[in-house]
């Protein structure tokens, strides 16, 4: 979807000025608000898109006024009762009222390294073969959908090259709505900085972005 999210090539935020000996957190909420987001994926109740999804559909103002974990933080809050595992009166008094929905197991804390090092693998088998190769020239589609997409708004309808294929992944388009994960190769397309964004950009600027199949047709 076209929202707050999606930065990429936009003017007038400033600068982005990395932080030196940057910490992994900054505040010791922030080490909570990775662990119960981890635990809670674990639930089984959503997937890591349908997650993203719910980052992204944060209202604008509220989702460039947050820091990196408190928009993690809402978005879960989002999901935790759109599921009906917390209640909003539950979350205004801030302890449950109710018997809890039943669920998976929850992650216990002596488990936690073991998942993280583990990870989400998204990698799928395809036996179907890839439609581009290394070298084809390339359009993206030009779409505004509603729903979750991974196609950032500037690289679309837009000419590039494929530089090589990545494999085969879930499909983030269906699987954020519950439409199954439908694999679809992964290729890294390059563009031209002019391409994306016109006469004014840097002339030897190339963006190279990994983009699933079905936003790609034959230039």
């Amino acid at each position: 979807m076209n929202g707050a999210q999606d930065l990429g090539g936009m003017m007038g935020f400033g600068p982005v000025v990395p932080e030196q000996n940057e910490p992994i957190f900054h505040a010791e909420w922030e080490k909570r608000a990775l662990g119960v987001t981890l635990c809670a994926g674990v639930l089984g109740e959503w997937n890591i898109d349908i997650s993203r999804h719910a980052r992204e559909t944060l209202h604008p103002a509220d989702y460039l006024s947050s820091s990196y974990y408190e928009i993690w933080t809402k978005a879960l809050l989002k999901l935790l009762v759109a599921r009906g595992l917390v209640s909003p009166e539950e979350l205004a008094a801030g302890r449950s009222l109710a018997q809890p929905k039943a669920t998976k197991p929850p992650l216990k804390a002596a488990d936690v390294p073991a998942r993280l090092k583990s990870g989400g693998p998204c990698d799928r088998p395809l036996d179907r073969a890839p439609r581009f190769k290394t070298g084809d020239k390339v359009r993206t589609l030009n779409i505004n959908p509603t729903t979750h997409t991974r196609l950032p708004r500037y690289a679309r309808a837009k000419l590039g090259v494929i530089e090589c294929r990545q494999g085969s992944f879930v499909f983030p388009d269906t699987n954020a709505h519950g439409k199954g994960e439908d694999p679809q190769w992964i290729y890294s397309v390059v563009f031209k900085g002019t391409e994306l964004w016109g006469a004014d950009a840097d002339p030897g600027l190339t963006v190279a972005i990994d983009l699933w199949e079905p936003y790609l047709e034959p230039a």
